[in-house]
Order: C-alpha cells, then structure tokens, then sequence
C-alpha cells in the first residue's frame, strides 16, 4: 500500500467512479490506475468497487470505509508537507479565504490591510460565494479559512467558530414615505415592494422567519447576492431594502436612508470555518485572531484538538 494507490483511489471517487477522467487529472494511464487499484485490493483482501465489466459503477460498503481512512491519510500527509514549510518559510506562502460579498467588502477590509502590512510575503486570495460554496471549498482544501453565517455550523467536518453578531436594517430612497414612521414594524414594511438576499445569503432565513412568526406576506420583488445590487435598485426606487447593517454606509449611500431594524429580526452570527484535522500556519492563525481578536492562537487551536478527541 501507498499513497499514491490512495491518491488513485480519492481521484476516482472524485471523478464520478470514471477511471479516465481520475486518470486526465492526475496526468497518468488509465491501465497503470487500474492496476494500482487492483493491486490495492489485493493486499486489503476486498474489494472497494463494484465493477460491470471494465467499468467501475458503484463503490463497496468495505470500500466507503476504506475512502474515509484514504482521504484522511492524504490530508495527514498534506499537512506534513505544511509543517515542512512552516519552518523553512513562516513569514511567506499562501493563504486563500472563501468568503461572501458582504463579509468581503464591509466586514474583512481592515483585517485584509493589516495582514498584508504584516506579511508582505504571503500571497493572500479571497474567493467569494455562498455559504454552501464557502463550505465546500474549505472541505476540498481549495481554501484555508471560510468565512460565512451560521450556516456553515452545518457541516460537521468543519470547525466552525463565532466571530461577531450582526443585524439587519432596512434602507430607502429619500424622502420615502416609511421614513416616517415613528416605529418600524413588519407590517409596515410588507406594504412595499422588498429587495433583499438571495436565501443562501447574509441572513435571510431570520428575515424570512421573522415574517413567518408574525403571519405576514412580504412582498419581495427582487433578491440579489450582495448588499451593492441592492442598494443600487433600492436607489432606483424598485422598492426599499432589507440587508445587513454593516454594508450600509451614510458617507457613502447618501442617497439612501436607514432605519435600524434589530428589534425585528434575530441577529446573525459570522463564523470561521476550518477543516477538521487541518494544519494551520503561524499567519493563519494571525489572520483568524485580526478579524475576531477574541479567536486567539489557543482557542482556535484548542477547539481543533477537542474536536478530534474520540466519543
């Protein structure tokens, strides 16, 4: 057995159980997978596929066991190499953050500036999608730290940890007529047209079931992905907004007006989200500890060695 059997065996499952394209991707041949597979097999005394003919279509029970033990092997030799590098280079390398728009244009900047000034020699990458996005791409190590709402706490193959709590508030165009009303309610909100979040984005189930409890309908006329689009229509007057409070800039969205709305919707709490068993390099935990400063170096570290301790 070795890892380059286990690296055969990841990239098939990865590939849809198609031999060739695992074998494209890992520039070899599509026999010499084969065989290795098979040669695998052998020394385990089982079989991981289920095979019609040449082709694989299906993977064992036995085989799904063997996978987890594999997949975690590779990510144990993955991090070797990173503690390698750790040593040789602790002030350069890479560091990639999978985020959402809103925690990439108003939430992350500060932390951005400051990382950068204080590690010039490591290249720094923020990927931008939804929560489930985020997720997957923290599972599949195409990113180092993900950074998202409470959804992410959904995945239990990710540490996930709190950040900060925010909430939402509604904006209008001026002179709106909701601007002047003494109190914001729900009810007085769902008189007008309604643009806010995509579901998957920033919250949007609190907004979705502060509505439910109260046994209104709102009228949502449009949903975007990031807080900028709709702004942009609320300015056009298509309706007034419900988004995040922290993407609401007066210096900036003088056109608008906002009107605090916390007393209507649950607060939503901004996670990190790390794979389990990672290892993290010096300036990752630096960057984790700018963004949430109550995220230190022991915290994190400690919640990632409790969440590896067997039941």
């Amino acid at each position: 057995m070795n890892l380059q059997q286990l690296r055969f065996l990841n990239e098939i499952v990865r590939q849809g159980l198609n031999i060739s394209d695992a074998a494209s991707a890992l520039y070899t041949s599509q026999p010499g997978i084969s065989k290795q597979i098979r040669l695998l097999e052998e020394e385990l005394g089982i079989e991981i596929f289920v095979r019609n003919g040449k082709r694989i279509v299906a993977i064992t029970e036995p085989g799904k066991a063997v996978l987890a033990i594999a997949q975690r092997m590779l990510h144990d030799a993955g991090n070797l190499k990173q503690v390698a590098e750790e040593f040789h280079s602790q002030d350069s390398g890479n560091l990639t953050i999978a985020t959402t728009h809103t925690q990439a244009r108003y939430a992350l900047p500060p932390t951005v500036k400051q990382f950068i000034k204080r590690y010039p020699g490591v290249k720094l990458g923020l990927h931008q999608g939804n929560p489930t996005q985020i997720a997957e791409q923290v599972l599949r190590g195409e990113a180092d730290i993900g950074i998202a709402t409470e959804s992410l706490a959904l995945y239990d193959e990710l540490i996930t940890l709190p950040c900060y709590e925010w909430n939402h508030c509604v904006i209008a165009p001026l002179h709106h007529p909701l601007l002047a009303e003494k109190k914001l309610t729900l009810a007085k909100i769902a008189q007008y047209p309604i643009i806010t979040y995509d579901f998957a984005f920033s919250g949007r189930g609190k907004i979705n079931a502060a509505f439910e409890a109260a046994n209104i309908q709102p009228n949502i006329a449009l949903t975007a992905i990031d807080a900028d689009v709709i702004k942009t229509y609320v300015e056009l007057g298509l309706g007034i907004g419900i988004l995040a409070k922290m993407a609401f800039i007066p210096e900036r969205d003088k056109h608008l007006r906002m009107m605090d709305a916390g007393h209507l919707f649950k607060p939503s709490t901004t996670r990190i989200a790390i794979r389990k068993n990672e290892y993290l390099r010096g300036y990752s935990y630096e960057f984790i500890e700018l963004f949430a400063p109550h995220l230190t170096r022991e915290v994190v570290a400690k919640a990632m060695h409790v969440s590896t301790l067997p039941e």
